[in-house]
């Protein structure tokens, strides 16, 4: 059993400033949540994605904030320690602040510590009114899934200058609207180490390289049980591991000593 104190907000930032790298992964149900705890894994992400590996979608677009609170109350019944974030879902923070302060707090009673919302420019008003309300957000750039059909597919962002240049503009805007957390999807390395080099608060890479401030993967990707050609980031931690709990431990473990993601195994 984990015997750590709970992770909190003040927590991160200690880990942040220390250098030591933050290890989440996402979460969707009480079962798997006392595991990722019990592993030492510090942040627990309430997915939407969920859609896909749950419930067989083709993207997040169809997942609602009634389930999105269903997961979250799962999660946070199971965890004892992890700092839990639960995803705003397509549709339920595009319409206005108020909107999505009234969905943020049907997550936030059902025992989320944070929400994380997707992309840039204009999320900044909506960032700096939850956090004025007293709601931690953690912002979502690079490739953002409820944006799928219009980035075009699957595709690395910010490959070119110019893409790069928008990109640094939005997180320094998220950051100085209060995010606490900034996730970087499918993004080079290079710009997500300079990103995090040059904010004052973590960095989570996926598919970003080794040189954020943290990780996350998908669950069920990082246990290999979503079939199908996995993404180059991806790796099968169960593999070689002899149970769920020992493949999470050796997750966190290769996380926190930069050996997870390889920069070069992985072509970042």
């Amino acid at each position: 059993m984990n015997n750590r104190k709970p992770v909190t907000l003040h927590r991160l930032r200690e880990m942040h400033a220390a250098g030591e790298k933050i290890a989440m992964l996402t979460c969707y149900d009480a079962a798997f949540a006392r595991v990722l705890d019990d592993a030492g894994v510090d942040s627990l992400l309430v997915g939407d994605s969920l859609g896909m590996v749950l419930q067989g979608r083709p993207s997040t677009l169809a997942v609602s904030i009634d389930e999105m609170v269903y997961h979250t109350g799962c999660v946070a019944r199971g965890n004892r320690t992890a700092w839990v974030i639960a995803d705003m879902p397509f549709g339920s923070y595009q319409e206005s602040a108020e909107v999505a302060m009234r969905h943020a707090a049907l997550l936030m009673q059902q025992g989320a510590h944070m929400v994380k919302l997707e992309g840039g420019g204009w999320t900044a008003p909506i960032v700096r009114f939850l956090v004025d309300r007293g709601v931690p957000v953690c912002a979502h750039l690079g490739f953002t899934p409820q944006s799928v059909h219009a980035l075009g597919g699957y595709r690395v962002q910010g490959r070119d200058e110019a893409g790069a240049r928008v990109m640094r503009c939005c997180a320094e805007e998220l950051a100085a609207a209060g995010a606490e957390l900034l996730v970087l999807e499918m993004v080079p390395a290079a710009l997500a180490r300079d990103l995090t080099n040059a904010l004052s608060i973590p960095v989570i890479g996926i598919g970003a390289g080794v040189g954020c401030s943290g990780q996350v993967l998908v669950l069920h990707d990082m246990l290999g049980l979503t079939g199908g050609e996995p993404l180059r980031f991806v790796r099968n931690f169960l593999d070689g591991s002899a149970s769920i709990e020992l493949a999470v431990r050796k997750y966190v473990t290769e996380v926190k000593g930069g050996r997870f993601p390889d920069d070069a195994l992985h072509g970042f």
